[in-house]
């Protein structure tokens, strides 16, 4: 009489199973063969020694081998076949070649039939039968399960892809005799099942319904339903599969227990997505969104440079807070990714280099927002000089009317970094057009005294020089317009009024001694400049038939 336990397996060198080996050489053709080749082995003085077996990578570990062993020991039942574990029952009968070969209604064949009435099962349970493929991935895949519950998510959810409601999950015993039945009276459960239950499911919309449940599900499992439609990687051109994967990875990246590399796939492909649909359907908040998700998974370069080219491609419906994005990894070179903000520029001037009125709109919006963007990166102790110069510099001069927020933003930086040597002082000014400053702005320039006094000069030297000198500014012409419509001009302004020998009667005349007025406080900057003015206006009046002589007029400088 043979022992009761005469067949020791040791199981994925971690666990123990102690069996009787006719027992289990009746249902597993794999235990038979390495039992008669271990019997082989053994010397005739150990005839009756118990037989051990080692088996490697076992689908389900422990607790597949122990619900095998118990649908063994009770002669083909004493277990219940269920959506939890199906998925292992298949892989561990798979593996121990458990069929009809050795007995009548062996496991295999049960869990097959079991699965083959999975499109009558609910929604949840079909959900439910993929996520327990998880523990058995490998095998799973190369049985092929993964692929028969992959189709069957995506017939739920093309039979569920309009308004319609998808039904709460059955039981998993109502699931288990589901297999029993035909397919007639399972359908016919299946639709009482749809009636009662209706009401307490709601779906969000007709194509997006599905992306909660689905992001329970792991990214090999993703990985293998994108694959199965076709767009994986560069192939996805599907707006509800580019959706789904963006709300599945952000879902992922709040888990910090989570490998990213495992998602980089479907991050790369979730980027062929947005690049593709881009211009027509998202907005530059929402790439910039996407940009900040999908940097965590480790995309590939190819995808982050799409991306990116999108991006700067629409950077002038950008905003301060969309290009504050923070720098990854160590602080070293900054807070912010200065280089990211320096890349989408490039794209931007690339793609915008022309003098058409447009072009030039666009890029003067993104001038403002760059000097925004400068000031609010200005105070970071990290921050170096040529970072801030290559941001500033990225840039044409067309993209600024005037340097006075590029200015500011060098005072900040000038006052958070104390420290900085007379040369990076006078390095970070280079970036300033000083005949674009405003005549308030330069005078500002030449009493700070963070700036170093070689600079001041040229900045004054500049602005004696420039045209734009002899032009009132913005402010000034404001000013102008004001008094133009203001009643009290006469007593406001009364010095050049009431000069003796001149007609006021003539509204050209009147209006060339209002500008006369705004000039002088412009002269005052050079007394050359005072002295060619005279002459000017001289002519002038002498066109207007006024000959008195130049003494007649009021001294103004």
């Amino acid at each position: 009489m043979s022992l009761l336990c005469d067949l020791q397996i040791n199981l994925n060198h971690e666990f123990t199973f102690f069996l009787n080996q006719d027992l289990i050489s009746e249902y597993s053709g794999f235990l038979r063969k390495m039992i008669k080749q271990s019997s082989k082995k053994k010397k005739k003085n150990h005839k009756n020694s118990r037989i051990i077996i080692e088996v490697e990578d076992f689908p389900g570990g422990s607790d597949g081998f122990e619900l095998v062993s118990r649908f063994c020991y009770s002669n083909g039942g004493g277990i219940s076949i269920d959506v939890s574990n199906a998925s292992i029952l298949y892989c561990s009968s798979s593996f121990l070649e458990m069929t009809e070969k050795l007995c009548s209604s062996n496991l295999l064949l049960q869990t097959e039939k079991f699965l083959e009435g999975m499109f009558y099962w609910s929604w949840n349970d079909v959900l439910l039968c993929l996520k327990s493929c998880e523990q058995v991935f490998p095998h799973a895949d190369s049985y092929g399960l993964v692929d028969k519950l992959v189709f069957g998510v995506l017939a739920k959810i093309a039979q569920n892809s309009d308004m319609s409601h998808v039904f709460a999950s059955s039981s998993p015993s109502s699931s288990a005799s589901a297999s029993s039945q035909s397919p007639d009276t399972a359908k016919t459960r299946s639709d009482s099942d749809k009636r009662s239950t209706s009401r307490s499911f709601s779906c969000k919309t007709s194509n997006e319904w599905w992306f909660d449940d689905m992001s329970i599900l792991g990214p090999r499992i993703i990985e293998k339903l994108i694959k199965n439609l076709g767009a994986y990687d560069k192939n996805n051109n599907s707006l509800v599969l580019t959706r789904f994967l963006l709300h599945y990875l952000k879902t992922k990246l709040q888990n910090k227990s989570n490998n990213k590399l495992e998602y980089s796939g479907l991050a790369d492909t979730a980027v062929q997505g947005v690049v593709f649909a881009a211009k027509t359907t998202f907005s530059c908040r929402k790439i910039f969104w996407v940009l900040r998700v999908l940097s965590g998974f480790n995309i590939s370069n190819e995808s982050r440079i799409g991306l990116e080219s999108v991006i700067g491609e629409m950077l002038d419906q950008a905003t301060l807070d969309d290009l504050l994005i923070p720098a990854g990894g160590k602080r070293e070179k900054g807070f912010y990714d200065v280089d990211l903000v320096i890349r989408l520029l490039k794209v931007f001037v690339r793609i915008g280099n022309s003098e058409e009125d447009e072009n030039l709109r666009m890029i003067r919006i993104v001038g403002k927002l760059i000097d925004k963007y400068l000031r609010e990166i200005s105070p970071d102790q990290n921050l170096k000089v040529s970072k801030f110069l290559e941001v500033a510099e990225s840039l044409p001069d067309s993209a600024r009317d005037w340097f006075d927020g590029l200015y500011r933003a060098i005072d900040i930086y000038l006052e958070s970094h104390p420290k900085l040597s007379s040369e990076d002082r006078t390095k970070i000014c280079r970036c300033l057009n000083y005949k674009k400053l405003t005549l308030e702005t330069c005078k500002q320039l030449a009493k700070n005294p963070k700036i170093p006094p070689n600079i001041a000069v040229l900045a004054l030297k500049s602005q004696q020089l420039s045209d734009e000198t002899l032009t009132p500014s913005r402010e000034d012409k404001n000013k102008v317009n004001k008094i133009r419509n203001s009643r009290n001009y006469l007593e406001e302004k009364p010095m050049l009024v009431r000069l003796k020998g001149f007609d006021m009667s003539s509204e050209k005349f009147e209006d060339d001694l209002r500008m006369m007025n705004l000039e002088r406080k412009l002269w005052n900057s050079s007394e050359k400049v005072c002295k060619e003015k005279k002459s000017e206006v001289v002519s002038r009046l002498v066109r207007h038939g006024h000959t008195h002589s130049s003494s007649n007029f009021p001294r103004l400088c």
